[in-house]
């Protein structure tokens, strides 16, 4: 089930007539609850910066617009009530050259939030995997931490958010 495909003229013939490919509009493939109906749901997006309370803004550097929502949040959510889901949010711990870190107090002004702290489960970088869903502000906040570059959890241990 999608909503929209692209690629190649072997992938268009492959989905054309095919009956195991159902496409619909975008509010019924991204509607949560439609995804919560299957067991075990897996869902996997990406971030750019992610706040100690776990709020992801995934769509501006600031107020410097970057991409769209897609379907983040409604995929969050959908794993949230699937029977068994799971939600992942990714990103690489640092950007620009290890300078700075993905993972920060409080969001930038004018970030869009594009995921917010009660629909994130898991936050994932190359360090490891942080808990969020259930877990305290403080426990949170540890959590991101310890997935944090190592440069930088001295200076998020010391500036928590708020």
């Amino acid at each position: 089930m999608a909503t929209f495909a692209l690629g190649t003229r072997r992938l268009y013939e492959f989905m054309n007539e095919n009956p195991t490919i159902e496409m619909h509009p975008v509010d019924y493939v991204n509607y949560p609850h439609n995804i919560g109906k299957n067991d075990k749901v897996v869902s996997i997006n990406a971030t750019l910066e992610v706040d100690l309370l776990g709020q992801c803004c995934s769509e501006s550097f600031g107020h410097l617009q970057w991409s769209g929502t897609g379907g983040q949040a409604d995929f969050a959510r959908g794993a949230n009530i699937s029977n068994g889901g799971k939600g992942f949010i990714t990103t690489a711990s640092t950007a620009k050259n290890d300078t700075i870190s993905r993972i920060v107090p409080t969001l930038k002004p004018g970030a869009s939030v594009t995921t917010g702290k009660n629909d994130v489960d898991y936050v994932v970088t190359e360090f490891g995997v942080a808990k969020l869903r259930g877990q305290t502000a403080r426990q949170r906040a540890l959590n991101l931490i310890s997935i944090a570059h190592p440069d930088f959890r001295g200076e998020l241990t010391e500036r928590p958010a708020g």
